[in-house]
């Protein structure tokens, strides 16, 4: 017992130790790395017996500490080079480490790790012990004669040797977890087996790579990992803060190709779009399925018809006159009111309306029996889709928070937000191609305008504004004039027709990419 009293022996143990943990991670990761090809349940059990193999090794190793000399010893030579048992060995090992690395590393940058069922195919369980047996004979004699050069007392070695596997056996579940949820990680350590199965082949040539030049490498290179595994857990950090619907969106309209080309370059997805068909979304479909994504996103506001556009019944104008309009006007449903939008008394349908004034029937009294059904201009979208199936086939009303009328809302109002414009027989497209541009109604919804434009500069949360119009006003600061010029590059828009308070038509033209006209 008084060997343990003295200080060089559990300095010497301790060294040992670390060299040991540090020499076995190699072999470890390679282990997780195999490991992974197995199918959840028998991955435990791989690992087990791999690192039990590997301490039966560097045991039965120690034990035979004058046969370890000897293979040292050069059994025969070629030219310059000699080779001893030691040699052959490292030369095996170095040679089988990088033909299974580079083939580990061209089957993750290959993305082959799924069958054509769209099953992850597994490897044969004794196959992957048998490669781990392998492995393990070869860092297990670096890590003997490792031990054997710095500690001459045979129980300092294996007590070692016991500590360090028994640390390893505790490490390794967890960093292989940590392994196989990190793919960058992966081919990072992929690529140090091939530094360690070149160093290896090196050394079975008498080329002598120092240990530390390696170490720092590897440390290095696992510095910058860290800085990147940190970067991408704050990106993932900040994505969660976004909404799971705005993010989904965005999503599924890269895929779409549905953003600036600028952004799909810069994006994952671009890897993505390379190899899909370019053709595998028509523009309808796009046009469709980008306005049920930014459906959530918008205002009630952007949606409706305004309160300019509201075709109404004055219940206190002669009969004839409301018989007149009804007829002239290619509507169904009519807000009866009486003298005033404001002051709304009910919905009736045309049809209906013009059945009470042949019957003499008081359009007032008539449209009573249907009140409106009101919404503030605050309610979001999709909750205006169940007040929208509670109209059953009407409409609703609009208003802001003193009761004055906005506009109103149809079903058709919400699928032209989804599908685009359908214009009735007495109205003209709020958007008409012209020439190189467009000729665009001041009261156009920004969103369908900027899904035509194929940009995202025109609509953002914090403004208060859903047409162009009101995106123009806002940029100049106050209401344009005919014929002035207002520029938001790529896009530039010109005032052709407005009136002292409000802005009627504008053209749009859109300022050409460097690459498009190339």
């Amino acid at each position: 017992m008084e060997f343990l009293l003295d200080p060089s022996i559990w300095a010497g143990l301790f060294t040992l130790i670390v060299l040991e943990i540090v020499l076995g991670i190699d072999n470890l990761v390679f282990i997780a790395i195999l490991a992974d090809k197995l199918p959840p349940k028998q991955r435990d059990k791989a690992r087990l017996i791999g690192l039990s193999l590997a301490l039966v090794m560097r045991l039965g190793l120690l034990s035979l500490i004058s046969w370890m000399v000897t293979l040292t010893r050069p059994l025969f030579s070629i030219g310059e080079f000699s080779f001893s048992g030691r040699d052959l060995i490292l030369l095996v090992g170095g040679l089988f480490l990088l033909f299974k690395a580079t083939m580990e590393l061209h089957e993750r940058l290959e993305n082959r790790e799924m069958n054509d069922g769209g099953n992850k195919g597994y490897a044969s369980f004794w196959a992957v012990v048998v490669q781990i047996v392998i492995l393990d004979a070869v860092f297990s004699l670096d890590a003997v004669i490792t031990a054997v050069g710095m500690v001459n007392n045979l129980a300092i070695m294996m007590t070692a040797v016991v500590i360090a596997m028994g640390v390893m056996l505790l490490a390794s579940k967890p960093l292989t977890n940590f392994v196989n949820a990190h793919p960058t990680v992966v081919v990072l350590c992929l690529s140090f087996l091939l530094m360690i199965g070149l160093s290896l082949v090196a050394e079975g040539f008498g080329f002598h790579i120092p240990k530390g030049y390696l170490y720092t490498a590897i440390g290095f290179s696992i510095l910058i990992e860290l800085f990147n595994q940190i970067a991408r857990h704050n990106f993932m950090r900040h994505q969660e803060r976004r909404p799971m619907r705005e993010r989904t969106a965005e999503a599924i309209q890269r895929l779409m190709g549905g953003c600036r080309q600028s952004e799909v370059l810069n994006s994952k997805s671009s890897e993505v779009a390379a190899i899909m068909p370019q053709e595998t979304f028509k523009d309808e479909e796009r046009y469709m399925i980008n306005g049920v994504l930014t459906l959530a996103s918008r205002s009630v506001r952007s949606i409706m018809t305004p309160r300019g556009e509201i075709s109404w019944v004055d219940a206190t104008h002669p009969l004839d006159g409301i018989r007149i309009q009804l007829l002239d006007t290619p509507h169904s449903l009519f807000p009866v009111c009486r003298g005033e939008l404001d002051e709304i008394i009910g919905i009736v349908r045309a049809k209906e309306l013009l059945v009470a004034l042949d019957h003499g029937i008081d359009v007032a009294t008539l449209a009573s029996n249907t009140p409106p059904i009101i919404v503030p201009e605050t309610l979001d979208p999709l909750n205006l889709l169940g007040v929208l199936r509670r109209a059953k086939g009407s409409f609703v009303v609009v208003t802001n928070e003193f009761g004055v009328v906005q506009g109103l809302i149809t079903p058709l109002d919400v699928l032209e937000a989804i599908a685009g414009e359908f214009p009735d027989e007495d109205e003209t497209p709020d958007i008409i191609a012209d020439g190189d541009g467009w000729l665009v109604k001041g009261g156009t919804d920004l969103h369908s305008l900027q899904q035509l434009l194929d940009t995202q500069e025109l609509v953002k949360p914090e403004d208060d504004h859903a047409s162009l119009a009101g995106l123009l006003i806002d940029q100049k600061g106050q209401l344009p004039k005919a014929g002035e010029v207002i520029e938001m590059l790529p896009l530039c828009f010109q005032i052709i027709e407005a009136t002292d308070y409000r802005i009627d038509l504008v053209r749009v033209t859109k300022e050409r990419q460097k690459d498009e006209e190339e």
